[in-house]
């Protein structure tokens, strides 16, 4: 009997790597150490243990660090297995992480820190002693799965550090735009505090610390890949507009699949990213690739963020070349 194979549904976009690419985007890699410590920051991805590497890069030059390690839980990342362990064990485990990053840091830099419900009581017990922790950010993960004698797990924190009481925070540059849904007007009935257009009436609002407008890559979105705890380039997006400035050095030393390079390099920020996962690597790699001819982030548009489910505007597809020199149709589409 002939093997079935399944075909890719006609809306699944996720980002795939070829053999071709992966012979292509390996010689993009930074995986030999260098004669000593760097002068400066290399650009790009580096394959290779965080620990090891970041005792070469030089100090004080990171503007911003999204620390997005493992999670106390037993996870498998493409062969490469985290266990769970012992609190005490994982605080200590983190504590060396954060020891070895810290030194690349500059005196005005921010540190945002991932983690969920178990892993933020070591969070926020290391980093309290290292830097100033400023506030946590909560985030709805609307994923996951159903528990029969627990509460759901739906959402993950990301605390919000510095290394002084001086640093960068763009109020401005991170509002979230809401739909009005009792709008009042001032005595001459013109709009108070939001805006009349003909797609509805909208309010842009402070952004605070709970957030609910965040998707979780899925498979018609052009960023999804098969990395299992991908982190969405709208939240990444959120963080880097607030806490750096274009040309900012932005340091992941847990990547991934890459999103924090990505949005980085969509915003104009330079960016270095260490992974231990080949595969991860180039698919970082694809992506970066693919932020030349598509700079958008789903859920962003001029200037704001929207709220999760409201289709804000879509630009019909376009014809451009993809990075393997294809024609592709890309399409600004918003959370839906």
């Amino acid at each position: 009997m002939e093997d079935l194979v399944k075909s890719r549904a006609p809306m699944n976009r996720s980002i795939e790597l070829t053999e071709e690419d992966k012979i292509r985007l390996k010689r993009n890699l930074i995986k030999e150490y260098s004669s000593g410590k760097y002068n400066t920051l290399p650009e790009g991805t580096i394959h290779g243990d965080c620990l090891e590497w970041c005792k070469l890069l030089p100090t004080k030059s990171v503007d911003f660090l999204f620390l997005d390690p493992p999670y106390n839980l037993s996870k498998n990342f493409n062969g490469h297995t985290f266990v769970k362990r012992a609190v005490n064990e994982y605080t200590e485990w983190l504590n060396e992480v954060i020891v070895s990053v810290k030194p690349l840091l500059k005196d005005l830099a921010t540190i945002y820190i991932c983690g969920d419900w178990f892993t933020s009581a070591s969070i926020f017990a290391t980093a309290s002693s290292h830097f100033n922790v400023q506030n946590r950010i909560t985030w709805e993960r609307e994923k996951g799965r159903g528990a029969k004698a627990n509460w759901k797990n739906c959402s993950e924190d990301i605390w919000f550090c510095t290394m002084s009481e001086k640093y960068t925070f763009n109020l401005e540059a991170v509002k979230l735009r809401r739909r009005v849904l009792a709008p009042y007007r001032n005595e001459d009935g013109t709009p108070k505090d939001w805006q009349d257009t003909q797609d509805g009436n909208f309010r842009d609002t402070h952004p605070s610390n709970l957030w609910t407008d965040i998707t979780i890559p899925f498979w018609s979105m052009p960023e999804n890949t098969t990395h299992p705890t991908q982190k969405s380039e709208k939240l990444i997006a959120k963080l880097l507009l607030a806490s750096t400035n274009p040309g900012d050095f932005v340091f992941d030393p847990f990547l991934g699949s890459g999103t924090t390079s990505v949005v980085a390099k969509k915003l104009g920020r330079h960016y270095l990213g260490i992974e231990q996962n080949e595969e991860y690597c180039l698919l970082a790699e694809k992506r970066l690739e693919l932020a030349t001819i598509y700079n958008n982030i789903q859920g962003y548009s001029d200037g704001v963020f929207w709220e999760r489910n409201t289709m804000a505007a879509q630009v019909k597809g376009v014809d451009q070349k993809d990075a393997n020199g294809e024609f592709v149709q890309q399409q600004r589409l918003f959370d839906l």
